[in-house]
């Protein structure tokens, strides 16, 4: 809106009438004082004023506008027919004009100047809201690098109250597995010694003082296998607890730990009539002792599981592959990782049962129908994760069941930690 003030209602009324018909909304006043009153009520674009008016003049009502911080940066221009000299000129523009036009004047001349001050004005007014608003932006932006910075160091207070404190429990965790380890070397000792003696009498109750009393000496023999049972499960037992204790890598000849499991299960293989069969693997990264215990828990898995009436084939070969994956694309290269597969023509399972077969304690079948402690592939899989490593199985009820393990070639630890 533009703003006229002028105190000779002729004058207000011919500009009024040009400025209106081209589409400027206009506000009129006729002195001083009440363009001031209107000014602090309504905001305006643009204020010509006339010089010479009676009670406030023109430069008097310029000075007051732009004193105020919010009317300061409306354009004023001034219109005079009597103060033409170049002093009252001057004056003006001191005064906060910033234009000063002499009656008579050109209609399209004063348009357009209207025009350019009129569009200045608004685009300054466009630009002050937009510093407005990147100011409130900046501001937000500080207040709220401000609360990251806050944010920061209390996660790093709480990151270092957390680390002292896992490093506290990781320290308690070590020393109470050293004290398990202890506690179960101990408790299998303590364990084993009476049940030793239990099976020792045993065998010598049944065979100098049972052999004439059938039933005895069957209840006898069913003391005796659960003894044997106990014994098992005191080895397993402990054999699972010695994977906690400190370990160190070295190269295996993975060929003479399978020819060693197979002398030590010499007399199952014979009495089963079974077949093991196994391709030249290559060296690798590991602990002696536990990949014995692996190969023997599986090898004794496929002739304990086989079938009735059928001989035990195992087949055991390895291959070089592209990445960690139980599934990864063989290569004929020498690559990072090896994966092996064992494979037997035993009784097989659902695999809806996979992940049940690796838990402790977890058994398919009961003790009745196959021996066992339900901890030896609990013992392979923790060899096996220990290792760095991957294992899984395929089977078929009935078919049979082929394990596979990825491992490491190389291991980048020179020893594992205890847990």
């Amino acid at each position: 809106m533009i703003l006229i003030v002028d105190d000779k209602q002729e004058n207000l009324f011919s500009l009024k009438t040009l400025l209106q018909i081209n589409l400027y909304e206009v506000d009129t006043a006729t002195s001083g004082e009440e363009a001031l009153l209107k000014i602090l009520k309504k905001e305006y674009a643009l204020i010509i004023l006339d010089v010479q008016m009676p009670g406030m003049d023109g430069y008097e009502v310029a000075e007051t506008i732009t004193g105020y911080s919010k009317t300061r940066d409306i354009p004023i221009i001034f219109l005079s027919a009597v103060n033409i000299d170049k002093r009252f000129i001057t004056k003006g523009y001191d005064s906060g004009g910033v234009d000063y036009i002499t009656k008579p004047f050109d209609p399209d001349l004063l348009l357009l100047k209207v025009k350019t001050f009129y569009r200045l004005f608004e685009q300054t007014r466009e630009l002050q809201t937009v510093q407005k608003a990147l100011k409130e932006e900046i501001e937000n932006r500080k207040k709220a690098q401000e609360a990251v910075e806050q944010m920061n160091l209390l996660l790093e207070e709480k990151v270092k109250d957390r680390t002292e404190e896992l490093l506290q429990l990781n320290k308690d965790l070590e020393t109470r597995n050293v004290e398990l380890a202890q506690f179960a070397s101990l408790a299998s000792h303590d364990l084993q010694e009476p049940l030793r003696k239990i099976i020792t009498f045993g065998h010598i109750i049944d065979e100098k003082y049972l052999c004439h009393m059938d039933e005895a000496a069957e209840l006898m023999k069913k003391i005796n296998a659960s003894s044997e049972r106990m014994r098992n499960l005191i080895n397993d037992l402990l054999n699972y607890s010695k994977l906690s204790a400190h370990s160190y890598f070295s190269d295996v000849d993975l060929n003479s730990v399978i020819r060693e499991t197979v002398q030590a299960l010499e007399l199952t293989i014979e009495e089963k009539k079974a077949r093991i069969y196994y391709e030249e693997l290559p060296a690798l990264e590991a602990i002696p002792g536990q990949m014995r215990q692996l190969f023997q828990n599986l090898i004794s898995n496929a002739l304990k599981f086989s079938k009735n009436g059928v001989p035990p084939v195992v087949r055991i070969w390895g291959e070089y592959i592209i990445e960690k994956s139980l599934i990864a694309p063989v290569t004929t290269e020498t690559a990072e990782y090896l994966r092996i597969s064992i494979e037997d023509n035993g009784i097989g399972f659902d695999e809806m049962y996979l992940n049940k077969i690796f838990s402790i304690f977890q058994r398919l079948h009961s003790q009745y129908e196959y021996e066992g402690t339900g901890i030896g592939l609990a013992i392979v899989k923790k060899i096996i994760e220990k290792h760095n490593g991957l294992i899984s199985a395929k089977s078929q009820d009935g078919i049979g069941t082929t394990f596979m393990i990825v491992l490491p070639v190389r291991q980048t630890e020179s020893f594992v930690p205890a847990e």
